[in-house]
This record gives C-alpha cells, structure tokens and sequence, in this order.
C-alpha cells in the first residue's frame, strides 16, 4: 500500500506568526493533534498540542505566543509514493507519531498518522511501529 492510500489529503496549514491559540482552536475544530507550519509556499515546521502544552502552557508562555516560537522547526517528511510500510518502519526510528506528505515536487499533499495507517493497514505493521515510537528519549523531545 502506498502513502497516498492511507494519508489524510485534507490538511490546514499554520502561519509561524499565527498565535498559537489560533492553532488551539484550529486543533479543536478539525480534531487533530499537530498542523503543519508553512511560511512563503514552503513548510517550515509542525505545531503539535503537544507542544503547545509542554513550550508554552507549562513555561507560562501567552495564548499570544507565536507559533514559531514552540513548533517543531525539524521538518521530517515522506512522500505520498513510499510503501507505507517504510514509512510506519522510519516512524518508528524517529519516533513520531504522524508526518506530513509531499509530492515529489516537494509539495504537502497530505499527512499521514498511525490512527491514518491503522484504519488502512496491518495492525501488527502498526503495533510494532508504537512500540517503537513509545521507547523513551527520541530526536522531538520537549526541551527546545
């Protein structure tokens, strides 16, 4: 199976100047997780509730903060072409939960999460990628 077959093509993107209680109430609205973060037609980072929790609510941080100043500046990405096994197999090395899908002409065309991977695929491909994912430590910790 293809990314493309499992993805969510549908996906909004965040200005890094959006606050990040814009990106809140825009979680809420489509009920997701993270948004990607795009500035000048190219894709600058990803915005997780996550984040916004641990960078900015737990430090005191305004509903005011922009959203460049607790987004994950690290764009990690697949294309919407690769199996998706490969995929669920990097997700777990890197240990994320969700990546953004681009076109081999590097534009986003979706993004694609495990919940995306587990309604369209194998549950034991998905299981062993959350164990991995789930191991303590990993290149998106929350001390930016």
């Amino acid at each position: 199976m293809k990314v493309r077959d499992a993805m969510t093509p549908a996906v909004q993107i965040m200005n890094p100047d959006d606050t990040i209680a814009d990106a809140a109430r825009l979680m809420v609205t489509l009920d997701v997780g993270a948004l990607p973060v795009g500035e000048h037609d190219r894709l600058v980072g990803m915005i997780t509730d996550r984040d916004i929790t641990a960078r900015a609510v737990a430090k005191g941080k305004s509903p005011d903060t922009q959203v460049r100043d607790v987004m994950s500046a690290e764009v990690l990405y697949c294309f919407d072409d690769e199996d998706v096994e490969h995929v669920v197999d990097n997700m777990g090395d890197v240990q994320v939960r969700r990546l953004p899908v681009m076109n081999r002409s590097k534009r986003l065309v979706g993004i694609i999460s495990l919940s995306d991977i587990a309604i369209k695929h194998v549950a034991e491909v998905v299981g062993q990628s959350v164990a991995s994912i789930s191991e303590p430590g990993g290149r998106h910790r929350q001390s930016a």
